[in-house]
């Protein structure tokens, strides 16, 4: 027999923000156990709402679902495998920053660029974002620079 505290699926999915689908999607792949059942209804713990909120709060950073579930399995070395994780991922995100800054910048300079046509537009002329030789380019990089 659950515990009178058990949440019904619907419970947990207004306590949790998720939807029941989401739920027993997470039980199938078994990021979530299986729960209880009373009259064959899913009884979950109410710590199942911390989980949940796990699941958001990772999925929400850039984890994928594998890398929740390592942690969520990780009863003793949670923390050890979050740093692993995060010192993994780390550098993937800074490649990501610096390569949407670049195509922030580009994108700027392109914004301002008087050329007539694209042939005459030196933002086309080199391999890299942000030719130099382009004056939106160097106006971009002067301004950023004060600030």
């Amino acid at each position: 027999m659950s515990s009178p505290a058990a949440l019904t699926i619907g419970e947990l999915a207004a306590a949790s923000g998720r939807t029941p689908s989401s739920i027993r999607y997470y039980e199938s792949i078994g990021l979530l156990p299986a729960p209880a059942r009373s009259s064959g209804r899913r009884r979950y713990p109410p710590e199942t709402v911390r989980t949940l909120a796990v699941v958001d709060v990772a999925q929400r950073a850039g984890l994928s679902l594998n890398e929740i579930a390592v942690l969520l399995e990780s009863t003793s070395g949670a923390v050890d495998e979050l740093r692993a994780i995060a010192e993994r991922r780390l550098p993937e995100l800074q490649a990501s920053i610096e390569r949407a800054t670049l195509v922030r910048d580009w994108l700027e300079c392109a914004a301002r660029c008087e050329c007539p046509d694209l042939d005459a537009c030196p933002l086309f002329e080199v391999d890299g974002l942000l030719p130099p030789v382009h004056p939106a380019a160097r106006t971009a990089r002067l301004s950023r620079s004060a600030r």
